[in-house]
């Protein structure tokens, strides 16, 4: 009866977390992560009673039938909802928790030969978005976000969303996990970029003040440094750093031709 239960309640776990599914009968007979995870209790059961053989043929045959591959010595947890499912792989050592949501092409793999625990281990309440790879024998934590297409690479704490190659921690206790959206996750890269860009727009703003230096600049039309230079007349410029822009002093070069100044930046 704990069979009939458990897939009762990764049906449920598929309703309550996919809006176009419209009743237990559909997700049945429709769902392809529903079976791969059907498929996979009694291959378990057989790798874990020295029936490996079995197991193995059992596990092949979901993957030719489901697109998603599963090796029977991996531990999934309850009400797992594995969406769409094709190209996903999980490995021999692997561990998932409960109400774990993978979507297709998610690998949770291991790197080299090394025997043993080789794969990693879910935390419970996580969402692995498209095209995820989590690839080694460390945890990932509870209430984890992995975005599309990311690669996880080290532990991941609990409460964080991970995005970028190789993976980002870019949010610690954020958003509650049971927020599906893959879309609207901070690009640790753009910041940086917009982050820089900014410094050196301070910078050459604080060289024509003080120095009254002209620089020549062009600019493509949708540049940002327009819109830069007006937030910062109107000070709502968001400084992504806490210093504060410190004095400049110039001070004259001993035997410098033509009065060659130093600049000394202080509390930059």
């Amino acid at each position: 009866m704990g069979f009939f239960k458990d897939v009762r309640d990764d049906i449920k776990a598929v309703l309550d977390r996919d809006p176009a599914a419209r009743n237990a009968f559909e997700v049945l007979v429709c769902y392809p992560g529903i079976w791969s995870i059907i498929f996979h209790r009694p291959a378990h059961w057989l790798y874990r009673h020295n029936l490996k053989l079995l197991a193995r043929i059992i596990s092949q045959l979901a993957r030719w039938l489901t697109g998603v591959e599963i090796h029977p010595g991996a531990v999934i947890g309850k009400r797992c909802f594995i969406d769409h499912g094709m190209a996903i792989i999980i490995g021999e050592t692997t561990e998932v928790g409960d109400d774990v949501t993978i979507y297709q092409g998610v690998t949770l793999g291991g790197t080299g030969k090394d025997t043993g625990k080789r794969h990693p281990t879910i935390g419970n309440n996580v969402i692995l978005s498209s095209g995820s790879k989590i690839l080694g024998p460390f945890k990932v934590g509870n209430n984890v976000k992995i975005g599309a297409g990311a690669v996880v690479l080290k532990e991941v704490p609990d409460n964080c969303t991970v995005v970028g190659i190789p993976g980002t921690i870019v949010r610690r206790n954020g958003k509650p996990i049971s927020e599906m959206d893959q879309v609207d996750m901070p690009d640790p890269i753009a910041v940086e970029l917009e982050c820089l860009r900014r410094r050196v727009v301070e910078l050459e703003d604080i060289i024509v003040g003080k120095l009254g230096v002209e620089l020549p600049h062009e600019c493509h039309d949708d540049c940002q440094y327009p819109n830069i230079l007006r937030e910062m007349e109107d000070g709502t410029l968001n400084r992504i750093y806490d210093e504060t822009s410190g004095e400049i002093i110039t001070e004259t070069l001993p035997d410098s031709p033509e009065g060659e100044t130093e600049v000394k930046h202080e509390n930059l």
